[in-house]
């Protein structure tokens, strides 16, 4: 589980050639999908099996063994590594040839990056309101706002399920890797020519989070703060 596709790259050149043939590399990074389709030419090149299989779940998932892995790699190879993923996580989805794992994990987070976001809106806009935050949380958990940033990872403190909000916003899941993740979404779409502009806009969002205010180091999540503080300017 490596941090970004060059880094990948390099690791797998040296570990290719110790590999014994007919076995399978199994990649749990978040890369872009370039690289991981590049690693698993030159995997099976070699002879070897190739799977990139990044996860959904963050810490949290990690340490209860609840993760889910978005894996992409022949079908014979999956089944191989099927038992490792059955120790590992919960749920384990062939999403198809390699670097499809890739795929399915950038558009997931893309999703989740803008879920988050406007999530956060949504509690910072309702406190001006004067709407009570657990009333907030207890009309959209049940209502069409529904999603897991809200039901299952509520940013506002004391609300909801426990979350990194609950814990001053110590990290499950870092807003700088979840703008990792957002600049892949948008290499990705760049490299196919897709419109994604709310994947966009959260990138910029996360963006300016991470790199010119305090988010480094901080939860995803710890976006509400941040809007707390904003006007409408």
């Amino acid at each position: 589980m490596l941090p970004n596709g060059d880094i990948l790259r390099s690791v797998a050149a040296e570990v290719i050639p110790a590999m014994a043939r007919g076995a399978v590399l199994l990649d749990c990074s978040t890369v872009d999908v370039e690289s991981a389709r590049a690693v698993a030419a030159d995997a099976h090149a070699a002879g070897l099996g190739a799977l990139d299989a990044p996860v959904s779940g963050g810490v949290g998932g990690a340490t209860a063994g609840t993760l889910t892995f978005m894996v992409g790699g022949d079908r014979a190879a999956f089944e191989t590594a099927g038992p490792l993923f059955e120790v590992m996580g919960q749920k384990a989805v062939h999403c198809g040839p390699p670097g499809n794992g890739q795929a399915a994990k950038i558009c997931n987070n893309m999703i989740l990056g803008a879920t988050m976001a406007v999530t956060c809106e949504a509690f910072a806009l309702a406190d001006r309101l004067g709407l009570d935050r657990q009333a907030m949380f207890d009309v959209v958990s049940t209502s069409s706002g529904y999603s897991w940033s809200m039901n299952a990872y509520c940013p506002a403190p004391g609300v909801g399920p426990k979350s990194p909000a609950d814990n001053d916003y110590r990290p499950g899941f870092a807003a700088e890797l979840m703008l990792k993740d957002l600049r892949l979404s948008q290499q990705a779409a760049e490299a196919v020519d897709a419109d994604t502009p709310m994947g966009l806009r959260a990138t910029e969002l996360y963006a300016s989070f991470v790199e010119a205010e305090d988010g480094r180091g901080r939860d995803f999540s710890a976006l509400l703060p941040h809007f707390e503080k904003r006007g409408r300017g």
